[in-house]
């Protein structure tokens, strides 16, 4: 009797002590070794602290430096302020483009130590910067800002003879006056919009400036169609309506008057 007790008494110790063992193991965390190794590498970004306006002169407590996923860090990116900001002697970077607080500010969207901004650096290779006459009448009531896409219509000549055309379509504005900051969306009746356009369609824009009146028509931001081939229209076609054949094509019209008398005559 008592050799049974002590055999049992000898496996619950056993058992008790197993069970602690077990325990410890599953308890006990991680080395840190191992949890080091499982944090994702970093690297520093330096990351806009405010909002910098195009243009602007970048500074130091503009500025911030945080820890970066490596693999998701974009390329040309600034890992010191020393890469950024100026010694003794040079003249401060500027933002080629506007950097809104935390963006991360890369070397493309910068200007070199003391270089002059210019809004000519927001144009692609070939492109021009061409400024329009414009008044509250013809720039959407004011509502046209930098960033916007325009419509370009020309209206030209006088009385019944009066007609108007869309010459072009989805053009980029640059600027409004003075005023090139696409973040601003402030609405202003301005005096001048200049808009980004090719060599050939500045040429086309000098010459309608001086045969007519120009207007800008906004674009939704949500149109994805192509741009369309638009007809002229005439103070007849407005008045009168546009003659159409039995096919339904559009018919040029000239109107004679002779004396009291008015006929219209169809252009073949």
């Amino acid at each position: 009797m008592r050799v049974a007790s002590l055999l049992t008494a000898l496996t619950g110790l056993a058992v008790a002590g197993g069970t602690t063992y077990l325990a410890r193991d599953y308890l006990t965390p991680a080395p840190v070794e191992a949890t080091r190794e499982a944090a994702p590498e970093t690297v520093p970004v330096i990351v806009a602290k405010a909002d910098i306006g195009f243009g602007q002169a970048i500074e130091a407590h503009m500025l911030n430096i945080i820890e970066w996923p490596a693999d998701a860090a974009p390329a040309a990116t600034f890992t010191s302020f020393d890469q950024l900001l100026p010694s003794d002697g040079q003249g401060l970077r500027r933002a080629k483009r506007p950097f809104s607080q935390g963006d991360i500010i890369l070397a493309p969207k910068v200007s070199d130590f003391g270089e002059k901004v210019t809004i000519t650096q927001t144009l692609d290779p070939s492109r021009r910067a061409m400024a329009l006459t414009v008044n509250a009448q013809t720039s959407a009531g004011g509502f046209v800002t930098p960033g916007d896409f325009v419509d370009i219509v020309l209206t030209r000549g006088g009385g019944g003879g009066l007609t108007t055309h869309t010459i072009m379509q989805n053009v980029r504005v640059i600027a409004v006056d003075q005023m090139s900051d696409e973040n601003n969306d402030n609405p202003m009746v301005a005096r001048t919009v200049t808009v980004d356009v090719s060599p050939d369609e500045a040429q086309r824009l000098s010459l309608a400036q001086s045969a007519g009146r120009l207007s800008l028509t906004l674009r939704s931001f949500e149109e994805t169609e192509d741009a369309q081939e638009l007809e002229a229209v005439s103070l007849v076609d407005l008045l009168d309506g546009p003659v159409v054949d039995s096919e339904g094509e559009r018919q040029k019209r000239v109107r004679i008057r002779r004396g009291t008398e008015l006929s219209d005559t169809i252009l073949n």
